[in-house]
C-alpha cells in the first residue's frame, strides 16, 4: 500500500507529459494563478467561472480540490486543516482482502486501456487506488465495491500528488452519487432521461428499438457515474472541469448525454446492435466544449417545451 506523500499544495502528476501551451492556455493560467496565488481567500467564484472553460492540466488537481469544498477558501488555517485530514486518512484502515483482489483486475485493464495517455504511474499507482477504494469501502459499510469505482477513482489519482487529497475527493464525489435521494430515484431519472431522449430525437430512439437494443443498460450507467466508465480520460477531465464549477452538474448532467447522443446520431444509426452497444460502453473521443454547449441549449429547449421544472432533478 502506498504512503501518502508529504504535504504539498502542488497537485500535477509527474507522469504527464509536457507541452508548451497554446497563447490561450496560457492566458488562462495566469487567470487561475491569481486566484490561487492569493494568501488570504481563495476566489472560489472565480475559480468556477474561469472552470467553465477548462483547467490546465497542471493545477487542475489544486483547483478541483476548492471547487469540490475540499480545501477552504480562507487560507488562514490551510496548513492546519490539510495536516488533519492527512492524519484523519492515515487512521483509516485500508486493508480489505476480498475487495482488493476484485479491484487489482480492473486496476490493471483500466491502466492497460489507457496506457498511450500516459497518464498513470503503472507502478505506484496500483497501490494509490487500491489503498483509497478501501478506505472509503471500510468507512461506508452500505456500499459495496463495483468495478465502476476504479473509474471514478481515476481522475483524482491522475490529478492529485497526495494519496489523502485523492481520498479526500474522491470521497466527496461518491458523496454526492450515493445521496440517499439520488440513489433511490435511479430508475425514475432513467425514465424520464428515455422520455427526453424519444422527444428530441425521434428517429435514434425508433432505431435503438429496432435494434432491440437495451436503452436501460447503458442509460443507467451513463446517468448514474458522470461517463467515468464511458468516455476517454481527457473527456472526463474536461467535462469534470465544467461540472466541478456548475451548483447543479447532477441536473445537467443528463442534457450533456443527450447532446452526445445528438452529436453522435448519424454515426449510430450506421451500426448494428452489437456495434451500437459497444459504441455507447466505450465512447470515442469528442469536443467536451461543444458537447457542453450544445448540452446548455438542449436543457434550454427542453424547459421552454415542458416548463423550468424539467431541468431540475428528476
Amino acid at each position: 500500500m502506498a504512503s501518502s506523500p508529504p504535504l504539498s499544495s502542488s497537485s500535477s502528476s509527474p507522469s504527464r507529459r509536457r507541452t508548451s501551451p497554446p497563447l490561450h492556455s496560457a492566458l488562462l493560467r495566469e487567470d487561475f494563478d491569481q486566484v490561487l496565488e492569493s494568501e488570504v481567500f481563495v476566489d472560489v467564484n472565480r475559480l468556477r467561472k474561469y472552470a467553465r472553460h477548462g483547467i490546465p492540466d497542471e493545477i487542475r488537481g489544486e483547483v478541483w480540490k476548492f471547487l469540490l469544498g475540499v480545501e477552504k477558501p480562507d487560507r488562514s488555517n490551510e496548513l492546519t486543516q490539510r495536516r488533519a485530514r492527512s492524519e484523519s486518512y492515515r487512521e483509516i484502515d485500508k486493508e480489505n482482502v476480498e475487495t482488493s483482489k476484485r479491484m487489482r483486475g480492473e486496476v490493471n485493464r483500466y491502466l492497460l486501456r489507457t496506457k498511450k495517455e500516459n497518464m498513470l504511474d503503472p507502478h505506484s499507482s496500483p497501490a494509490i487506488f487500491e489503498a483509497v477504494i478501501c478506505a472509503y469501502l471500510n468507512c461506508n459499510n452500505n456500499i459495496e465495491y463495483s468495478p465502476v469505482l476504479v473509474q471514478v477513482c481515476a481522475p483524482f489519482v491522475i490529478t492529485m500528488k497526495s494519496e489523502f487529497d485523492v481520498y479526500s475527493c474522491f470521497e466527496r464525489l461518491l458523496n454526492i452519487l450515493y445521496e440517499p435521494g439520488l440513489d433511490a430515484s435511479t430508475n425514475k431519472r432513467v425514465a424520464q432521461f428515455l422520455s427526453y431522449f424519444r422527444t428530441l430525437l425521434p428517429e435514434l430512439y425508433n432505431y435503438f428499438e429496432d435494434e432491440e437494443l437495451d436503452v436501460s443498460e447503458w442509460a443507467s450507467s451513463w446517468l448514474r457515474f458522470l461517463l467515468a466508465k464511458e468516455l476517454p480520460t481527457a473527456n472526463v477531465l474536461g467535462l469534470w472541469d465544467v461540472y466541478f464549477s456548475l451548483p447543479d452538474f447532477i441536473d445537467f448532467h443528463p442534457f450533456v448525454c443527450l447532446a452526445i447522443l445528438q452529436h453522435l446520431k448519424d454515426s449510430l444509426e450506421d451500426l448494428e446492435q452489437s456495434e451500437i452497444r459497444s459504441m455507447l460502453l466505450r465512447l470515442p473521443r469528442m469536443n467536451i466544449s461543444r458537447i457542453v454547449s450544445q448540452a446548455h441549449n438542449i436543457r434550454s429547449e427542453i424547459q421552454a417545451r415542458y416548463g423550468s421544472a424539467s431541468g431540475a432533478r428528476v
